[in-house]
Protein backbone atom coordinates (compact mmCIF):
# COMPACT_ATOMS: atom_id res chain seq x y z
CA UNK A 1 0.00 0.00 0.00
CA UNK A 2 1.42 3.40 -0.46
CA UNK A 3 2.18 5.80 2.23
CA UNK A 4 -0.17 8.97 2.64
CA UNK A 5 1.60 12.52 1.90
CA UNK A 6 2.14 14.10 5.48
CA UNK A 7 1.86 17.60 3.72
CA UNK A 8 -1.92 18.85 4.40
CA UNK A 9 -0.99 21.74 1.52
CA UNK A 10 0.15 18.58 -1.01
CA UNK A 11 -2.53 16.29 0.57
CA UNK A 12 -5.17 19.29 -0.06
CA UNK A 13 -8.41 18.47 1.67
CA UNK A 14 -9.44 15.59 0.33
CA UNK A 15 -12.32 16.04 -1.44
CA UNK A 16 -10.00 17.41 -4.43
CA UNK A 17 -6.73 17.25 -6.49
CA UNK A 18 -3.51 18.84 -4.26
CA UNK A 19 -3.21 22.54 -4.44
CA UNK A 20 -0.24 23.59 -6.58
CA UNK A 21 1.97 25.49 -4.59
CA UNK A 22 3.86 27.66 -7.41
CA UNK A 23 -0.17 29.28 -8.24
CA UNK A 24 -1.01 32.90 -6.52
CA UNK A 25 -3.56 33.20 -3.46
CA UNK A 26 -5.63 35.94 -5.47
CA UNK A 27 -6.27 35.36 -9.29
CA UNK A 28 -6.18 39.17 -10.25
CA UNK A 29 -9.08 40.70 -12.71
CA UNK A 30 -8.46 41.35 -16.01
CA UNK A 31 -9.66 44.89 -15.16
CA UNK A 32 -7.10 45.59 -12.44
CA UNK A 33 -5.76 48.87 -14.05
CA UNK A 34 -8.95 50.83 -13.87
CA UNK A 35 -8.70 50.54 -10.06
CA UNK A 36 -6.57 53.56 -10.58
CA UNK A 37 -9.27 55.49 -11.62
CA UNK A 38 -11.58 54.63 -9.18
CA UNK A 39 -12.53 54.15 -5.61
CA UNK A 40 -15.51 52.15 -7.06
CA UNK A 41 -15.04 48.36 -6.11
CA UNK A 42 -14.42 46.91 -9.19
CA UNK A 43 -11.74 44.14 -10.88
CA UNK A 44 -11.68 42.76 -6.94
CA UNK A 45 -9.73 39.37 -8.25
CA UNK A 46 -10.45 36.10 -6.60
CA UNK A 47 -9.61 33.87 -4.12
CA UNK A 48 -10.68 30.11 -5.24
CA UNK A 49 -14.57 30.79 -6.18
CA UNK A 50 -14.67 33.42 -3.11
CA UNK A 51 -13.75 36.77 -2.65
CA UNK A 52 -9.98 37.85 -1.21
CA UNK A 53 -9.62 38.47 2.35
CA UNK A 54 -8.96 41.74 1.71
CA UNK A 55 -11.35 42.82 -0.14
CA UNK A 56 -13.87 41.60 2.27
CA UNK A 57 -12.03 43.63 5.45
CA UNK A 58 -12.31 46.77 3.03
CA UNK A 59 -16.12 45.59 2.26
CA UNK A 60 -16.55 45.87 6.26
CA UNK A 61 -15.27 48.69 7.10
CA UNK A 62 -16.62 51.05 4.28
CA UNK A 63 -20.19 49.82 5.20
CA UNK A 64 -19.33 50.22 8.76
CA UNK A 65 -17.92 54.37 7.84
CA UNK A 66 -21.80 54.38 5.75
CA UNK A 67 -23.52 53.48 8.71
CA UNK A 68 -21.76 55.50 11.14
CA UNK A 69 -22.35 59.05 8.47
CA UNK A 70 -26.34 57.88 8.63
CA UNK A 71 -26.19 57.99 12.18
CA UNK A 72 -23.63 60.12 13.88
CA UNK A 73 -25.07 63.55 15.11
CA UNK A 74 -24.24 66.56 13.31
CA UNK A 75 -22.32 69.35 15.72
CA UNK A 76 -24.34 71.94 15.03
CA UNK A 77 -22.92 74.85 17.67
CA UNK A 78 -19.65 74.23 16.21
CA UNK A 79 -20.32 74.34 12.74
CA UNK A 80 -22.10 77.73 13.56
CA UNK A 81 -19.33 79.30 15.17
CA UNK A 82 -16.87 78.59 12.08
CA UNK A 83 -19.52 80.30 10.18
CA UNK A 84 -19.59 82.80 11.78
CA UNK A 85 -15.63 83.38 11.86
CA UNK A 86 -15.94 83.17 8.35
CA UNK A 87 -18.25 86.31 8.23
CA UNK A 88 -21.41 84.69 8.00
CA UNK A 89 -24.86 85.61 9.48
CA UNK A 90 -26.45 81.99 10.89
CA UNK A 91 -29.55 80.82 12.40
CA UNK A 92 -30.60 77.56 13.93
CA UNK A 93 -34.03 75.91 13.37
CA UNK A 94 -34.64 72.06 13.63
CA UNK A 95 -37.16 69.65 11.88
CA UNK A 96 -40.40 67.95 13.78
CA UNK A 97 -38.14 64.93 13.88
CA UNK A 98 -37.17 65.21 17.66
CA UNK A 99 -34.27 62.39 17.33
CA UNK A 100 -32.27 60.70 14.89
CA UNK A 101 -34.01 57.33 15.21
CA UNK A 102 -37.35 59.53 14.17
CA UNK A 103 -35.76 61.07 11.63
CA UNK A 104 -34.92 57.98 9.71
CA UNK A 105 -38.20 56.34 10.39
CA UNK A 106 -40.24 59.17 9.86
CA UNK A 107 -38.77 61.36 6.63
CA UNK A 108 -42.23 63.19 6.43
CA UNK A 109 -41.05 64.98 9.77
CA UNK A 110 -37.87 65.63 8.32
CA UNK A 111 -39.19 68.10 5.59
CA UNK A 112 -41.15 69.92 7.90
CA UNK A 113 -40.02 72.50 10.49
CA UNK A 114 -40.78 72.95 13.96
CA UNK A 115 -43.26 75.03 14.90
CA UNK A 116 -41.36 77.45 17.11
CA UNK A 117 -38.52 77.25 14.78
CA UNK A 118 -41.06 78.26 12.00
CA UNK A 119 -42.58 81.38 13.61
CA UNK A 120 -39.13 82.83 14.36
CA UNK A 121 -38.04 82.85 11.10
CA UNK A 122 -41.44 84.48 9.76
CA UNK A 123 -40.46 87.47 12.43
CA UNK A 124 -37.01 87.60 11.39
CA UNK A 125 -36.44 91.23 9.77
CA UNK A 126 -34.39 89.68 6.37
CA UNK A 127 -38.11 88.76 4.80
CA UNK A 128 -37.82 89.14 1.33
CA UNK A 129 -34.46 88.38 0.45
CA UNK A 130 -33.20 86.90 -3.24
CA UNK A 131 -31.63 83.94 -1.45
CA UNK A 132 -32.09 81.95 1.73
CA UNK A 133 -29.04 79.37 2.58
CA UNK A 134 -29.55 76.32 4.64
CA UNK A 135 -27.45 74.16 5.79
CA UNK A 136 -28.75 70.51 7.08
CA UNK A 137 -27.32 67.29 8.26
CA UNK A 138 -29.37 64.66 5.68
CA UNK A 139 -27.89 61.21 5.69
CA UNK A 140 -24.02 62.36 5.85
CA UNK A 141 -23.28 64.72 8.90
CA UNK A 142 -19.66 63.95 8.36
CA UNK A 143 -20.61 65.37 4.60
CA UNK A 144 -21.50 69.18 6.26
CA UNK A 145 -18.93 68.90 9.11
CA UNK A 146 -15.98 68.32 6.19
CA UNK A 147 -17.24 70.33 2.79
CA UNK A 148 -19.76 73.03 4.17
CA UNK A 149 -17.37 75.47 5.25
CA UNK A 150 -14.88 75.64 1.94
CA UNK A 151 -17.91 75.72 -0.47
CA UNK A 152 -19.37 78.67 1.61
CA UNK A 153 -16.11 80.25 1.25
CA UNK A 154 -16.03 79.67 -2.04
CA UNK A 155 -18.94 80.75 -2.93
CA UNK A 156 -19.10 83.93 -2.16
CA UNK A 157 -16.92 84.94 -5.19
CA UNK A 158 -19.20 83.09 -7.55
CA UNK A 159 -22.61 85.24 -6.34
CA UNK A 160 -23.84 88.21 -8.21
CA UNK A 161 -23.06 91.69 -6.91
CA UNK A 162 -25.34 93.32 -4.65
CA UNK A 163 -27.93 89.75 -4.18
CA UNK A 164 -29.80 90.29 -0.77
CA UNK A 165 -28.67 87.04 1.44
CA UNK A 166 -30.48 86.31 4.32
CA UNK A 167 -28.67 84.32 7.38
CA UNK A 168 -27.76 80.89 6.46
CA UNK A 169 -29.79 78.73 8.63
CA UNK A 170 -28.08 75.46 10.29
CA UNK A 171 -31.03 73.05 10.33
CA UNK A 172 -31.11 69.35 12.17
CA UNK A 173 -32.37 66.33 11.45
CA UNK A 174 -33.44 67.82 7.69
CA UNK A 175 -34.26 66.72 4.56
CA UNK A 176 -34.09 68.21 0.92
CA UNK A 177 -37.55 69.62 1.53
CA UNK A 178 -37.13 71.71 4.66
CA UNK A 179 -35.53 74.16 2.66
CA UNK A 180 -38.54 74.93 1.25
CA UNK A 181 -40.84 75.83 4.34
CA UNK A 182 -37.65 77.82 5.58
CA UNK A 183 -37.17 80.08 2.66
CA UNK A 184 -40.71 80.27 2.27
CA UNK A 185 -40.41 81.91 6.35
CA UNK A 186 -37.80 84.19 4.60
CA UNK A 187 -40.01 85.23 1.66
CA UNK A 188 -36.69 84.42 -0.65
CA UNK A 189 -37.13 84.23 -4.10
CA UNK A 190 -34.63 81.08 -3.64
CA UNK A 191 -34.01 78.61 -1.50
CA UNK A 192 -30.54 76.28 -1.72
CA UNK A 193 -29.78 73.91 0.84
CA UNK A 194 -26.52 71.99 1.27
CA UNK A 195 -27.24 68.23 2.66
CA UNK A 196 -25.60 65.12 3.34
CA UNK A 197 -26.72 62.52 0.79
CA UNK A 198 -26.99 59.23 1.60
CA UNK A 199 -23.47 57.11 2.22
CA UNK A 200 -22.58 55.15 -0.46
CA UNK A 201 -19.58 52.34 0.16
CA UNK A 202 -16.80 54.72 -1.66
CA UNK A 203 -18.52 57.99 -0.29
CA UNK A 204 -19.69 58.39 2.99
CA UNK A 205 -19.22 62.30 3.28
CA UNK A 206 -20.60 63.60 -0.11
CA UNK A 207 -22.39 66.78 -0.51
CA UNK A 208 -25.43 67.55 -2.22
CA UNK A 209 -27.12 71.09 -3.25
CA UNK A 210 -30.52 72.09 -3.83
CA UNK A 211 -32.10 74.41 -5.60
CA UNK A 212 -35.57 75.90 -5.71
CA UNK A 213 -37.11 79.13 -7.26
CA UNK A 214 -39.97 80.83 -5.24
CA UNK A 215 -39.33 78.19 -1.87
CA UNK A 216 -42.56 76.99 -0.35
CA UNK A 217 -44.27 73.87 1.13
CA UNK A 218 -45.56 71.38 -1.50
CA UNK A 219 -42.79 71.68 -3.78
CA UNK A 220 -41.32 68.41 -5.61
CA UNK A 221 -38.20 67.49 -7.23
CA UNK A 222 -39.16 68.45 -11.05
CA UNK A 223 -38.56 71.82 -9.76
CA UNK A 224 -35.41 71.58 -8.26
CA UNK A 225 -31.84 72.00 -9.55
CA UNK A 226 -29.63 69.01 -7.92
CA UNK A 227 -25.14 69.74 -7.61
CA UNK A 228 -24.29 66.31 -6.28
CA UNK A 229 -21.06 64.55 -4.87
CA UNK A 230 -19.59 68.06 -3.66
CA UNK A 231 -15.92 66.86 -2.15
CA UNK A 232 -12.65 67.00 -3.37
CA UNK A 233 -12.76 63.43 -4.34
CA UNK A 234 -15.94 64.43 -6.61
CA UNK A 235 -16.67 67.57 -7.63
CA UNK A 236 -14.84 70.21 -6.01
CA UNK A 237 -15.72 73.32 -3.95
CA UNK A 238 -14.63 75.63 -6.28
CA UNK A 239 -16.48 74.20 -9.38
CA UNK A 240 -19.34 73.81 -7.15
CA UNK A 241 -19.33 77.30 -6.12
CA UNK A 242 -19.13 78.39 -10.10
CA UNK A 243 -22.20 75.94 -11.02
CA UNK A 244 -24.33 77.22 -8.07
CA UNK A 245 -23.37 80.38 -9.05
CA UNK A 246 -24.48 80.32 -12.69
CA UNK A 247 -27.82 78.53 -11.58
CA UNK A 248 -28.69 81.29 -8.93
CA UNK A 249 -27.95 84.02 -11.40
CA UNK A 250 -30.12 82.48 -14.28
CA UNK A 251 -32.87 81.17 -12.03
CA UNK A 252 -33.32 84.92 -10.73
CA UNK A 253 -33.09 86.25 -14.76
CA UNK A 254 -35.73 83.32 -15.98
CA UNK A 255 -37.88 82.92 -12.85
CA UNK A 256 -37.78 79.21 -12.63
CA UNK A 257 -35.78 76.06 -11.38
CA UNK A 258 -35.89 72.62 -12.12
CA UNK A 259 -36.60 70.62 -15.02
CA UNK A 260 -36.67 73.79 -17.04
CA UNK A 261 -33.37 75.49 -16.28
CA UNK A 262 -30.68 73.19 -17.55
CA UNK A 263 -27.10 73.77 -16.07
CA UNK A 264 -25.27 75.60 -18.89
CA UNK A 265 -22.37 76.40 -16.18
CA UNK A 266 -19.72 74.62 -18.55
CA UNK A 267 -20.62 76.97 -21.79
CA UNK A 268 -20.18 79.77 -19.15
CA UNK A 269 -16.45 78.87 -18.70
CA UNK A 270 -15.84 78.09 -22.83
CA UNK A 271 -17.18 82.02 -23.25
CA UNK A 272 -15.17 83.40 -20.52
CA UNK A 273 -13.01 86.26 -21.76
CA UNK A 274 -10.51 85.35 -19.22
CA UNK A 275 -9.62 81.87 -20.48
CA UNK A 276 -7.08 82.22 -23.36
CA UNK A 277 -8.35 80.79 -27.00
CA UNK A 278 -7.51 78.60 -29.61
CA UNK A 279 -7.71 80.14 -33.05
Amino acid sequence: MNALPTDPVQAGTGNGPAEDRSSPPVTPDAWQAWRAATPARLALGRAGSGMPTDETLRFGWAHAMARDAIHAALDADALARSLEEDGWSVLRARSQAPDRATYLRRPDLGRSLDPADAEALRGRPERGCDLCLAVGDGLSSLAIERHARPLLAALRAQLPAGLRIAPIVVATQARVALADEVGEALGARLGAILIGERPGLSSPDSLGIYLTHEPRRGRHDAQRNCISNVRPEGLGYEAAAFKLGWLVREALRRGLTGVQLKDESDDAVLDDDRLPRID
